[in-house]
């Protein structure tokens, strides 16, 4: 074999390493294509108990979009006080936002782990925006549900499910 045909066969072979792994991170796997859509959340349990801060029965909302790009809010099922005015006291603002999540950003997809990550760029708790990752392993239950459970806290389970 020659210099040149070698150096072809090894520039193909790089690019589709490259190709292959670019594919990855963008998300543009068949398991990363399941995600895009809307989803419901269905229920928020820990240790197969409703959420301490949520409630039984907490509404929810995630979004992927084939971008990259992605959003979720969770609202707690307790009833939560009206202002007395335009701006909340302070007692007021905390009780708005107990148990309240919300964030966007990005995500991305690992098959081989089957976890997806939620790169926050704003949330709610300041504290969260340009945090390290959320990572949630994945579980597809057919084609309408999906079950995240956060790597850094396993005893929680998200159940969400497609809005059609």
């Amino acid at each position: 074999m020659s210099g040149g045909s070698r150096r072809s066969r090894y520039l193909t072979i790089a690019f589709l390493w490259w190709a292959v792994a670019a594919a990855q991170a963008q998300g543009n796997t068949e398991a990363a294509k399941r995600f895009v859509g809307t989803w419901r959340l269905v229920s928020l349990e820990v240790d197969g108990q409703p959420g301490p801060n949520t409630g039984s029965h907490p509404t929810g909302r995630i979004y992927y979009d084939a971008a990259g790009n992605m959003a979720a809010q969770i609202l707690p099922d307790r009833p939560r006080s009206k202002w007395t005015g335009a701006v909340p006291t302070p007692d007021e603002a905390r009780e708005t936002v107990i148990g309240y999540v919300a964030y966007f950003g990005t995500y991305t997809v690992d098959d081989r782990e089957r976890v997806i990550s939620h790169q926050r760029a704003g949330a709610l708790n300041p504290n969260w925006a340009d945090a390290p990752p959320l990572v949630r392993r994945y579980e597809f239950i057919g084609d309408d549900r999906l079950v995240l459970i956060p790597v850094d806290n396993p005893r929680m389970r998200l159940t969400w499910e497609r809005i059609k």
